[in-house]
């Protein structure tokens, strides 16, 4: 019932930013959190960045701690990426998660992904 659809992914050169949205359709009940996740060749999933339903906690992996910063527009259903400084490290597919709770960072605690979006970032 809930459809989640990333964008703005692309390619940058390190250095540069980019901005990922991720907008979540279908209907939903009780509030949830959002995280982003990214899977480079050859990796695991791995856990990005988290945001509460309110928007009022987020919390983000070391690697990216200082460069990206997430945030999220209720009224819009809309969960963003902001993505500074990229490196080459970056690149990777990434996906956005509906889900939340504590175990933010874990993405057994999400139930509802999108199709993902690729980041490509050179040197």
């Amino acid at each position: 019932q809930v459809e989640l659809v990333e964008s703005g992914g692309g390619l940058v050169q390190a250095g540069g930013s980019l901005r990922l949205s991720c907008a979540v359709s279908g209907r939903t009940f009780t509030t949830y959190g959002m995280g982003w996740f990214r899977q480079a060749p050859g990796k695991e999933r791995e856990f990005v960045a988290a945001i509460s339903w309110s928007g009022s906690n987020t919390y983000y992996a070391d690697s990216v701690k200082g460069r990206f910063t997430i945030s999220r527009d209720n009224a819009k259903n809309t969960v963003y990426l902001q993505m500074n400084s990229l490196k080459p490290e970056d690149t990777a597919v990434y996906y956005c998660a509906r889900g939340g709770g504590i175990k933010y960072y874990s993405e057994v605690a999400y139930d509802y992904w999108g199709q993902g979006t690729q980041v490509t970032v050179s040197s």
